[in-house]
């Protein structure tokens, strides 16, 4: 349905058996093309949107043969989709690190959205289906905002639901291998630190997400490990067990040392402080690998994201503070 059709009537598709598994919420941006996220969502928590005769939640899973009631949309109502920024396509463009017949891997860079939604106009996913047109693009995981580094997106259904699988952690199956670079925030001791410490995620007034630890959270479980110690700060490799909304943060929060440039759990004293000195104005966290295998572990993946140059300056003037 383009943006400028008119609105039908309530329609019943029938969920194809290759989009087994799927998400509700992507499920429906296919669908309505051109409708922002936030619309979706709508549509979904007031029950205009039914599985099988049933209301459902924006992350219910389908199976194939469901059956999904669509509300008419008007799409024209909520405004045209602007087109994506030239310049945010040539740099995406730029950003691809990996691509082969089933995947495209990209290196995020800090302060784009993993997809549109409420006050965003284009998130990666929409951007790289702009640059893309006509590809079939599927977000596999994401990152967040602030976060730079490696995403991948899938360009066939089939390695979308073997990656989702594998991210889900079967008993048969390793997850993938997820490594992070971050600055912390003063001297962390040798050796490995472990925080394995249940994550809780709240969504305040403004629909601002929170994340704490509680006991009655999701478990989760960070790895720790200084690289180099720079200026009172350590420079650390992070792998993580879990992927939980905010987790490295929220982690090395957990353990003193917040990571640098975090305006939400961090240190505000010591983030206005490496702003002044060495120019960090950035979260100073990045997914630099991630590691796995398809096909039931016959076609192994270990896709590298550098650090962008504005960190890797970071890094050099503390060098030298």
């Amino acid at each position: 349905m383009a943006a400028n059709e008119p609105s039908t009537g309530v329609k019943m598709v029938k969920v194809p058996e290759d989009r087994d598994g799927q998400r509700l919420d992507n499920f429906l941006l296919l669908q309505f093309k051109g409708a922002p996220r936030s619309l979706v969502y709508k549509l979904v928590r007031s029950g205009q949107v039914r599985i099988n005769g049933k209301r459902a939640k924006p992350d219910s899973r389908l199976a194939g043969g469901d059956e999904v009631r669509l509300p008419p949309v008007k799409l024209n109502e909520v405004g045209e989709s602007r087109p994506v920024p030239k310049g945010l396509l040539d740099r995406l463009a730029a950003s691809i690190v990996f691509e082969d017949k089933a995947l495209l891997a990209v290196n995020k860079p800090s302060g784009l959205a993993t997809h549109g939604g409420s006050g965003i106009s284009h998130g990666l996913i929409e951007a790289l289906r702009a640059l893309r047109p006509g590809e079939p693009l599927e977000l596999v995981h994401r990152l967040d905002r602030d976060t730079s580094g490696v995403i991948l997106v899938a360009k066939k259904r089939s390695a979308l639901l073997e990656l989702q699988q594998l991210m889900r952690g079967g008993e048969d199956d390793e997850g993938p291998g997820k490594q992070y670079l971050a600055l912390l925030v003063g001297r962390l001791p040798n050796g490995t630190l472990t925080v394995d410490a249940p994550l809780e995620k709240s969504l305040l007034q403004g629909g601002e997400r929170r994340v704490r630890v509680n006991p009655s959270g999701k478990p989760s479980v960070s790895h720790f490990k200084v690289i180099e110690r720079l200026g009172g700060h350590s420079f650390c490799e992070v792998r993580i067990e879990t992927g939980r909304t905010h987790q490295i943060r929220v982690h090395a929060a957990h353990l003193g040392h917040p990571v640098a440039g975090d305006d939400k759990y961090g240190d505000e004293e010591a983030n206005k402080r490496l702003a002044q000195q060495v120019g960090l104005k950035r979260l100073f966290l990045h997914a630099a690998s991630i590691e796995f295998a398809l096909e039931k572990g016959a076609k192994p993946y270990l896709i590298n994201a550098p650090l962008g140059d504005e960190l890797k300056a970071v890094l050099d003037r503390l060098g030298k503070s």
